[in-house]
């Protein structure tokens, strides 16, 4: 190859034919001054076979250019090359060498599952559209006030949409709609419109009684017809509380009383026969009402309460809210499309769907969810509404199995134009048009009570298949559990009906949702003491540990202080936080298993206990930084779960709604210098002994701290924990440790009381004379000897050697504690 001068290779074949070795590294040497080797340039097969005549450069510094050349060449030569071909410079080999970069092997991701009720398995969730995921769910139908029952399915909810949110960083659009005409609505909103007509024009009390008496007839019909036993107890109770409020005013008549008490006795019966009354006005006079205002009042209102139940919850609002009385237009249309299709069929001003039709098509199924449940004759007139299964409505169909997509509105009902006359929708078609209407023809989740599988959820898919041709209309049915109230049923019959204002009465909304964390979102959930005491329970570990963390976190370092060597146990605890992040990704992997999680979070507070107990017990702070990491990512964690309502940095938030940081930064300086100045004043009043001073300490701690929400945690030899507390959890604490300190009172006087008492009866044992003890013992001896000893029983027989034996060991013993007293009595031991 030419070098840097383009001059011709040298002949290195009549230099390497030079026996003499001396003279031949010479000649070489004398060629190679007059080379210049530059990076990037072409070696000769000639320079090749030249350097390989050489096992090592030559040792005299005099031959230094063929030193230069052979270090040269060896550097830069990669392997040889083939005869004739030229050898390019390459990566040198050797410690020159780069190695050859191999990739981790790693780890397969763990992917969300999630239980899908369409296959009843859990399945890998896959969105249709990237990380978007568009979600409808199933809302309240507004007649009355939302219970804990819908506090199951919304808080439930609102987790699984805050995970795939916040956690899985999924684009959610999350779609609810309130059901505000339904057959329950127009019946409540008609029963109340009539009863309050009713009530203002005031009846008089012979005109009440004779009411009542009426609605009593038709309702004694009802109560006996009932089979269902929860149904039948509660109808009765009303009947017993209707006939013991009717009795007072039956006599407040018959003994003329005055107008003021029998206008007293009148509103209770009004009041305790409202239902019944309401169910009688209803039946008479319904089919007069006609004013659609009055059947929009009531969902109205309950609407709204059902929305501020929500925000008290901390359940995120919907990204949309849809009105069934908003989409009456759509709807006409779904329905006459779903006809056009072929599924459909008029029948008498109604609207039904042909399950049998639909069914027999080869590209649909009918009963996806609940394939067992199809025919289910009382699950299915459940579905249609009490206004909707006389006989003449039934008989509309062409099979039992059919439903309403669009009902004619009978006299007393709302009702909106459309081609087949007045009416207003069915129940399931509702949420097919407006789930369609905004999500199109295939949504990626759809959810729902587990009740709601049959037959509502199993008419949606099929109405909506049925309308866009196709058999994907949900990729993924999510239903929660059912909820129980102390194991029962909840039913106003069985006095366990619980409204969530009732719930929040006794709980805040992060314990119900602590609770709700502590279970499987899609099993039963039992409402009960006991589990409401485990939340408790969490709740508190939990603050504890923040408040801990805290309290670390306020001891002062330098800049550089902050960064600290990390010992074995530091190592350990990092270790386990890594494992316990990692066990926490699969649980929430696996449909996203709350549960779980709650486990491993309260493991890893535990270890973080015990290393912060360890660092203590020998005098040493504990690790700030790793303690911080690991509380900001359970804060990290709780806040996902929406269990912290609002922007706390670290743990639970303090004192009112806005109000934590604000709070904590500012009154905590204050209180750490009141701590270090209480902690100076009773190192000096225990010095100078002054008790009166520790004690006006403890009352501070133990009786007017907690009062402001304010804990301090004395600990011998170490500085005071401060805490700021929620004030009802600390006079909550303080009730049970005087009860607890009354109790160990209580329990320690009884124990004074006992031995004294043991030790009375003993004394007057011992003041019994051995000669007396069985004299007065006549029920069962009749002679005795000299000295007192029984001889005969009572029967006038002699006792047995074995009897005699037995007493005499009595007597010798009681002779020893008289004895024993007597010694007493001398010395003057007692009084």
């Amino acid at each position: 190859g030419a070098d840097g001068e383009g001059k011709k290779s040298p002949d290195y074949r009549s230099i390497l034919s030079i026996s003499d070795e001396a003279a031949r590294a010479q000649a070489l040497n004398e060629h190679l001054s007059t080379r210049s080797y530059v990076q990037g340039y072409s070696l000769s097969q000639a320079d090749v076979d030249a350097f390989r005549q050489l096992s090592a450069p030559p040792a005299d510094p005099q031959l230094f250019h063929v030193a230069r050349w052979f270090r040269h060449i060896e550097a830069l030569l990669g392997s040889p090359c083939g005869k004739g071909q030229p050898c390019r410079l390459q990566a040198s080999k050797g410690r020159r060498v780069r190695p050859q970069w191999s990739p981790p092997a790693g780890t397969q991701p763990c992917r969300l599952h999630l239980y899908n009720s369409l296959t009843r398995n859990k399945e890998v969730f896959i969105p249709q559209d990237g990380k978007k995921v568009t979600w409808y769910c199933c809302g309240p139908t507004v007649y009355d006030a939302s219970h804990m029952g819908h506090a199951r399915s919304y808080i439930s909810f609102d987790i699984l949409r805050r995970v795939l949110k916040d956690y899985f960083k999924f684009d959610v659009f999350y779609c609810m709609n309130i059901t505000d005409i339904d057959d329950k609505i127009i019946k409540r909103a008609r029963q109340n419109h009539l009863f309050e007509q009713y009530r203002e024009k005031r009846p008089e009390a012979a005109q009440l009684l004779e009411d009542v008496q009426a609605a009593l007839k038709p309702f004694s019909v009802k109560l006996n017809e009932t089979t269902d036993p929860d149904k039948k107890q509660m109808l009765e109770r009303i009947q017993h509380a209707v006939q013991l409020a009717t009795e007072p005013l039956e006599k407040a008549v018959q003994s003329r009383l005055t107008g003021e008490e029998v206008n007293s006795c009148v509103e209770v019966l009004l009041e305790e026969a409202k239902d019944l009354l309401s169910d009688w006005l209803d039946s008479t006079l319904g089919c007069d009402v006609t004013d659609n205002s009055i059947f929009s009042k009531l969902p109205k209102f309950w609407e709204g309460d059902f929305h501020r139940d929500m925000e008290a919850l901390n359940v995120l609002p919907p990204d949309v809210l849809t009105r069934v009385s908003e989409y009456v237009p759509e709807i006409v249309n779904f329905v006459q499309k779903i006809v056009d299709n072929g599924y459909g069929y008029v029948s008498n001003g109604s609207v039904y769907f042909d399950t049998a039709k639909f069914a027999s098509s080869e590209k649909h199924s009918y009963g996806k969810l609940v394939p067992e449940a199809v025919g289910d004759q009382k699950a299915l007139q459940e579905g249609e509404g009490d206004l909707s299964i006389s006989a003449d409505r039934l008989s509309e169909k062409r099979s039992p199995n059919d439903f309403a997509l669009w009902k004619a509105s009978k006299p007393g009902e709302p009702s909106w134009p459309c081609p087949w006359g007045k009416g207003r929708p069915g129940w399931h078609i509702e949420c097919s048009a407006m789930a369609g209407t905004l999500l199109g023809a295939s949504m990626d989740i759809h959810g729902g009570g587990f009740d709601l599988r049959f037959p509502h959820h199993d008419n949606e898919l099929a109405q909506s298949e049925a309308y866009f041709e196709n058999d994907c209309w949900v990729r993924y049915f999510l239903h929660t559990g059912h909820l129980t109230i102390a194991g029962c049923k909840m039913s106003k019959s069985l006095k366990n009906f619980i409204t969530i204002k009732d719930a929040l009465k006794k709980h805040s909304a992060r314990q119900l949702r602590l609770a709700f964390l502590m279970h499987s979102w899609k099993d039963t959930l039992d409402y009960s003491s006991n589990t409401m005491e485990s939340a408790l329970q969490y709740e508190k570990f939990l603050n504890e540990f923040f408040l801990n963390v805290k309290d670390i976190l306020r001891a002062p370092v330098d800049i550089t202080g902050q960064f600290e060597k990390w010992g074995d146990e530091e190592a350990e605890l990092n270790k386990n936080f890594y494992d316990k992040k990692t066990a926490i990704h699969k649980a929430l992997c696996d449909n996203v298993d709350t549960r779980t999680v709650m486990e491993e979070m309260r493991a890893l507070v535990s270890q973080c206990n015990l290393y912060m107990a360890a660092r203590k017990a020998v005098r040493k702070r504990p690790n700030q930084a790793l303690l911080e990491n690991i509380a900001l990512y359970l804060t990290h964690m709780l806040k996902i779960f929406g269990a912290i309502e609002e922007d706390s940095s670290l743990g639970f938030p303090v004192g009112g709604p806005g109000t934590s940081l604000s709070l904590e930064a500012t009154v905590m300086p204050y209180l750490q210098v009141l701590s270090e100045f209480r902690e100076g004043v009773r190192k000096i009043a225990r010095e100078q002994k002054v008790p009166e001073i520790l004690q006006l300490s403890d009352a501070l701690r133990d009786d007017i701290l907690p009062e402001l929400g304010v804990r301090f945690e004395d600990h011998e030899g170490l500085p005071t924990v401060v805490k700021l507390v929620d004030r009802n959890t600390l006079l909550k604490e303080r009730e049970e440790k005087r009860r607890v300190e009354e109790e160990k009172r209580k329990k320690k006087e009884e124990a004074a009381r006992r031995k004294q008492e043991q030790e009375a009866a003993k004394l007057a044992k011992m003041k019994t004379p051995p000669s007396e003890m069985f004299l007065s013992e006549t029920d069962k001896y009749s002679k005795f000897d000299e000295n007192g000893l029984p001889t005969h029983d009572m029967e006038g027989k002699e006792l047995s050697k074995g009897q005699a034996k037995k007493l005499k060991k009595l007597f010798e013993a009681q002779e020893k504690l008289y004895k024993e007293y007597l010694q007493m009595a001398q010395n003057g031991s007692f009084q």
